[in-house]
């Protein structure tokens, strides 16, 4: 199937920005953390990162080939953003040695420069304007990058500087409410505060599904990252089935 870059749809493909939507977010970021986290360790990591990239990849066709937003295929390419940005982002430290320190600023960068080629194109970063093919995949392109951004950052506050799943978590819990209530109480720079607030739910989520899931002797509860993985996933999976049932269905012209 192709994917015209100039194709026009009739309404944004973005689901609307409200606590389902950050509530959704948080539990896709913790699942991918957990899941990549159990089929790293159980199977081959060659292995498992090339199953999860044609996930991946079949999740991002699923979503692409929609003419409207639909929270089957949009929810589910989030989750596989998470499950094998995380992988990847793994990849990079332990089989390549890259520090966490370097590689968050790497991240950093990469999204910087989809910001910009996105604005220089299409002159505004809003999610309420994804209604055409160019924007959906520049979006996507930073849902990507700000995954792993997110990732880096939240390794490197657990690792290198010493604070442990559950410090992190914290602490991203305070800077993710920092920008949300800005916009909240004073209702300015939308787009800055919601770009803020996405990237921050990443290291935020996974760090509590790190310390769910880890042993004791580093830090966490001991429940296992299989087990959070799935009581995730059915969490995922019946507030998708919510979502589908009352979204209602747009004709095509």
């Amino acid at each position: 199937m192709q994917f015209p870059l100039q194709r026009t749809f009739t309404s944004s493909k973005v689901p609307p920005v409200n606590g389902t939507f950050w509530f959704l977010k948080l539990l896709t970021t913790a699942m991918g953390e957990a899941t990549s986290d159990f089929f790293v360790h159980k199977w081959s990591p060659v292995i498992a990162v090339l199953l999860a990239g044609v996930e991946f990849c079949f999740a991002l066709w699923w979503q692409l080939s929609r003419a409207t937003y639909r929270p089957a295929p949009y929810w589910w390419c989030v989750v596989m953003v998470s499950v094998f940005g995380t992988m990847c982002a793994d990849v990079v430290h332990v089989g390549l040695h890259v520090a966490y320190l370097v590689s968050t600023i790497a991240y950093a960068l990469a999204l910087a420069v989809i910001f910009y080629l996105w604005y220089r194109v299409e002159g505004t970063l809003s999610i309420h304007s994804i209604t055409t093919r160019q924007r959906e995949i520049f979006y996507w392109l930073a849902i990507t990058a700000t995954f792993a951004l997110g990732t880096a950052g939240g390794d490197l506050t657990a690792h290198t500087l010493h604070l442990g799943f559950f410090g992190s978590g914290v602490m991203f819990l305070a800077f993710f409410l920092v920008p949300t209530l800005w916009f909240a109480i004073l209702r300015r720079n939308a787009i800055a505060t919601f770009w803020s607030a996405y990237i921050l739910t990443r290291p935020l989520g996974a760090s509590f599904a790190d310390w769910f899931g880890v042993s004791r002797a580093h830090g966490g509860l001991n429940h296992g990252p299989g087990h959070v993985s799935l009581i995730l996933t059915v969490a995922i999976l019946l507030v998708i089935s919510v979502l589908a049932i009352r979204t209602p269905r747009v004709r095509r012209p």
